[in-house]
Order: structure tokens, then C-alpha cells, then sequence
């Protein structure tokens, strides 16, 4: 059941996106939806700029049901292309401006895109030259009408100018919106992650909206809201909880293409943001920046992450939900009132499920459903779901009752709280014991001086597993002995071996013991002071094999290992 606190989710209009672009026309026309880097759009403008380009894929051949890939930085240029293509009933496939010819040919093939949009260039990369290296032959082939076995689906590639100029009759365009109903596919959104094929995740107008909509008061975004998200656009953060979160809202996105945090700053102060949200360590880059202290954020309201609020505003640790989500449920599907403190004995977890998500925990080796307060997988159902994954069948996706298994451990108590544990798959045992990086995590990043802590497990010398932490330090916690001076991650061990300190190996280790069993505590560390040192991937998670790594070559053995207690 969804918390008592949160209000009914409410959508204006149809289930779909041109539905929705009608009310906002109607409602907030003169409201600005977008402010990108040097461009805004208002609603009007968005309608009118999504339409124009909608008639011009009409023409060149798009329709209900393609598959339009989109390589594109964040921007009004992302949104006019992502609009024009699903008021029409075709299928937006967001693709990462950092994907590598390999892997964007993989992500091409495995939801079948039949047409792609690919800017220009971006960061140095033309991604035309690439895919013909990668598939030659590839943009002769398609303009002579034939097919490329690599990609079979692939129909036409693109750069924006590059569409036809001749627009399809807007009565066409017209008789397409308005059969779009709340059940046609809206989106394929590939989920990252170290491991395995691409995996790409359907939703539909209506469970993508339905989702969307369940969350907002728990986000606090509400009509009018300036909402910050330094997500790309191809991700579901950046897509559901900024794109069309405002759409749904009433509100206005900020957003650029390559975030920097100086510039965020004061592109931030400029537009009066109200509500920022995002990863915690993205919030903790912009307050380690030195311009910092300077800026005025005081537009920014109680909702928004606490390393950039006044330090009287600041929650305590564990004190407001952690949003928690996943790709197949579009976004956050469990929460609480971000701006309000979790109740006495609930610190610490992740709200309740919102509207129109059933979770359920399970024995991840039967499956049969488990008491309240017993550790499990977590398993969700409901209407705002994904309706599959590409190439996989529906029996393959989810159980018999209908649940889709997520391979997250977590505990529901009785009240409907849920506090996620980690992932099955990242769980390894240290003495046979059971750790799970996220609860390391998160006592890590309850101690004094630390922003943000990133925990797995690496092999000793004798293949024993060791718990192994990159914490990331204020500044300021490392003008005391122990801790390191430098800004990155690429100084070698020496620039830890110092006397203990607070922001050091050894005086965190001492910290956390007061907090976590003994063989929990890591006995591998790596602390910096810029969370840029962070290895992630495409999608800004946290790449797990390189931080690996990277705590293998350069972590610093500071404490023992320990059996458990």
C-alpha cells in the first residue's frame, strides 16, 4: 500500500504523450519546459518545434510502432527529436553518447531500431565514421535501400539536418497522435551494467506515465518547480524523473550536456533552481568545488540533496528515504516526502511502495513469499511495470505469479518499509560471512568528513576475499594526518602511508567498527577528495570491475583481517 502522506497520483489528460502535450499547451503554454546550456523552450515552443519535426519523420518514413534510435546529448534538441517521435506512436530508443561501436551496434541489433538520429559530433566523436569502421559499407548500403546483416532492422541513419525537409500533410500527423493509446510501446531504455548482453526494457505510454506520476510528491515536484538533474536524457533518470516528470508536472527541467561543476554552479544560481536531485556524489562534487561558499542556491527548497543545503537544512543520515527504483519500474518505485524525516524506527530505509507497485519478498531459492522482517529478494508487480524486455519472452522475465524477480535483497517489515540490502549478485563472503557492499556503504557514509563511500570485494594475495572501500573526503577532513592531499585517484599507496587520521585508512576503519560487525569493516582502502575519481559507466553508475581494480592496484592495506563477530 502507498504511504498515507503521499498524495493520489494524478496525470492531466489521455495516458500518452500527445495527449499530455495538448494539456500543457492548454495549461502552460508560456511556461518555460526546458532550460538547456545557451537555448530554453517553452511548452508552446516545444509543441510547435516536436510537431514541425514529427511531419518531417512522417515523410522520410517513420510511423506507428518504428524504432527510432537517438544519440544526442542533453538538450532541447534531445527532447524536440524524443517528442516528435513518440507523438507519433513510434518507439524512442535512447542510445549513450559514450557507448563504443561495439557496443551501440549491439544495443541497435537488440531492440531492433529501424531508424537513428546520431548528433553530429560530440566530444570529439563522429558517430557516422564510427558505425561505418564498425559495419562497413553501412551508409552505402542503407541509401541504396539494402541491409546490413550486422544490423537487420536498420533502415536509415541520420544526423539531424539530415532529415528531409519535406514535411507529411499535418492532417497525417493528426490521424497518427490520435491513435496512440495508453498500452503502445513508448520507449526502449537499456539498462548498464558490467556483464552480459544488452538489455533493453519496454515501457508504454501508460506504465511509463503511471509511474512517473506515483512519485512526484514524494520528489517534491509540483507545478512551477526549476528541477536540476545532472542525469543524461538517455537514462531513466534523466528521461522519467526529469524529462517527463515536468511534463506530467506542469514544471520546468534544467539541464545541460556536460556538467562541470563551476559551471553547474552558476548556471544553477542564474536560473533559480528550486529542487535539485540526483546521485548523492553528484550534489557532493558541486559543495566540494571552491566557488561553492560563493553561490547563491537559496531558491532551493528542503527536497533537494543535502550536500548543497545550508548545513541547518541538511538531514541527518538515514533520517529521509532513499528513493529507491530500477529501470523496469521506471524509475523510483518505493519512497517517502523527501522535504520530511522518516518516522522513529524507520530511518534508514526506503519509504513504502508507491501506488501501483506490489512488492513482495521472497526466498530467492523457491520463491515462496517470506514473513515480514526476513531478508530476501525483492519481487514487484503492478500496472506500472515494464512490459518486457527485448528478445525475451514474458515467462522468461517474470514468475508464475506475475512478479518480476529483481535480484535485489531487501527486507519489507510489517508496516511496508522496505530497506534494500544490496544485490544478490554483488553479496561475497569474507570468513563465511556475508557482506553486502551497500550496508557498508552506508555506514561509510554516516562517519564524519565522508561524502560518499563505494564498497566491493578483492582477492589478497591468497585469493581470500577482502572488503575493499573508495571513500571520498571534504576537503577539509584531509588537512589532518592520515588522510590524502591529492584530488584524484592516481597517486600511488604512499600518499596514504601516513600517521592515522580522521579522513585516513586507519581512522575510518576505527569509525566504522563502532558501526559494522569487524569482518564488515574494510580492510582495503582508497580515499579520495574529488568524487570524479570514481570509476562509472556509461550511464554514470558505478562501474564495479574498474573500481575493482583500481582498488586492487592502488588500495592500501590498513587493517587486519578479522573472523567474524
Amino acid at each position: 500500500m502507498p504511504p498515507a502522506e503521499l498524495a493520489a497520483p494524478t496525470i492531466p489528460g489521455p495516458l500518452t504523450i500527445p495527449g499530455l502535450l495538448v494539456v500543457r499547451r492548454r495549461e502552460d503554454a508560456d511556461l518555460r519546459a526546458l532550460v538547456g546550456d545557451d537555448d530554453a523552450v517553452t511548452y508552446r515552443e516545444l509543441d510547435d518545434a516536436s510537431r514541425a519535426l514529427a511531419a518531417r519523420l512522417v515523410a522520410a518514413g517513420v510511423g506507428k510502432g518504428s524504432r527510432v534510435g537517438l544519440v544526442m546529448p542533453n538538450g532541447v534538441g534531445w527532447a524536440v527529436h524524443a517528442l516528435a517521435v513518440t507523438r507519433l506512436g513510434a518507439v524512442l530508443v535512447p542510445l549513450s553518447t559514450l557507448l563504443r561501436p561495439p557496443e551501440l551496434v549491439a544495443q541497435l541489433r537488440a531492440a531492433a531500431v529501424t531508424q537513428l538520429v546520431v548528433v553530429p559530433a560530440f566530444r570529439g566523436r563522429d558517430y557516422r565514421a564510427e558505425l561505418d569502421a564498425e559495419v562497413p559499407g553501412l551508409t552505402e548500403c542503407l541509401r541504396a535501400g539494402g541491409r546490413q546483416p550486422a544490423v537487420p532492422s536498420l533502415r536509415a541513419v541520420w544526423t539531424p539536418d539530415e532529415l528531409p525537409t519535406a514535411a507529411a500533410p499535418v492532417e497525417l500527423v493528426d490521424a497518427l497522435e490520435r491513435v496512440v493509446r495508453p498500452a503502445d510501446d513508448l520507449v526502449v531504455l537499456f539498462t548498464s551494467g558490467s556483464s552480459g548482453g544488452p538489455k533493453g526494457v519496454l515501457h508504454t505510454h501508460g506504465n511509463a506515465l503511471r509511474a512517473v506520476a506515483s512519485s512526484l510528491d514524494a520528489r517534491r515536484v509540483g507545478p512551477g518547480e526549476r528541477l536540476y538533474i545532472p542525469m543524461p536524457f538517455f537514462w531513466t533518470g534523466g528521461f522519467g524523473s526529469g524529462l517527463l516528470s515536468v511534463l506530467v508536472a506542469g514544471a520546468t527541467l534544467l539541464t545541460e550536456a556536460e556538467p562541470e561543476p563551476g559551471r553547474t554552479l552558476r548556471f544553477l544560481e542564474r536560473e533559480r533552481v528550486t529542487l535539485f536531485r540526483g546521485w548523492p556524489d553528484q550534489a557532493a562534487r558541486l559543495a566540494a568545488h571552491p566557488d561553492f561558499p560563493t553561490v547563491d542556491l537559496s531558491s532551493l527548497r528542503p527536497g533537494s540533496l543535502g550536500a548543497i543545503l545550508p548545513a541547518a537544512a541538511r538531514p541527518a543520515a538515514g533520517a529521509r528515504a532513499n528513493l529507491f527504483g530500477m529501470t523496469e519500474s521506471f524509475g523510483p518505485y518505493c519512497g517517502s516526502r523527501l522535504d520530511t524525516d522518516l518516522p522513529a524506527g524507520k530511518h534508514g530505509s526506503c519509504g513504502q511502495p508507491f501506488a501501483g507497485v506490489e512488492v513482495r519478498v521472497v526466498d530467492p531459492a523457491t520463491g515462496q513469499p517470506l514473513p515480514p522482517g526476513a531478508e530476501g529478494e525483492i519481487r514487484l508487480r503492478g500496472p506500472h511495470l515494464m512490459r518486457g524486455i527485448c528478445g525475451r519472452h514474458r515467462a522468461n522475465v517474470f514468475d508464475r505469479d506475475g512478479f518480476y524477480p529483481t535480484a535485489d535483497a531487501g527486507v519489507l517489515d510489517a508496516e511496508g518499509y522496505l530497506w534494500y540490502r544490496g544485490r544478490l549478485d554483488d553479496m561475497f563472503k569474507v570468513s563465511g560471512a556475508t557482506v553486502y557492499p551497500l550496508e557498508v556503504e552506508s555506514a561509510l557514509r554516516g562517519l564524519a568528513g565522508v561524502r560518499e563511500a563505494f564498497v566491493t570485494d578483492v582477492a589478497d594475495e591468497t585469493g581470500d576475499r577482502q572488503v575493499a572501500a573508495l571513500v571520498v573526503v571534504t576537503p577539509d577532513a584531509t588537512a589532518g594526518p592520515g588522510a590524502t592531499d591529492r584530488s584524484d585517484a592516481t597517486a600511488g599507496p604512499d600518499a596514504t602511508d601516513r600517521a592515522d587520521g580522521l579522513a585516513g585508512p586507519d581512522g575510518l576503519a576505527e569509525l566504522a567498527r563502532s558501526r559494522l560487525s569487524s569482518f564488515k569493516v574494510p580492510t582495503r582502502w582508497l580515499v579520495v577528495t574529488d568524487p570524479a575519481g570514481v570509476p562509472r559507466l556509461a550511464s554514470g553508475k558505478v562501474d564495479v570491475g574498474a573500481l575493482r581494480r583500481l582498488l586492487r592496484d592502488q588500495g592500501v592495506v590498513r587493517s587486519r583481517k578479522v573472523r567474524p563477530t
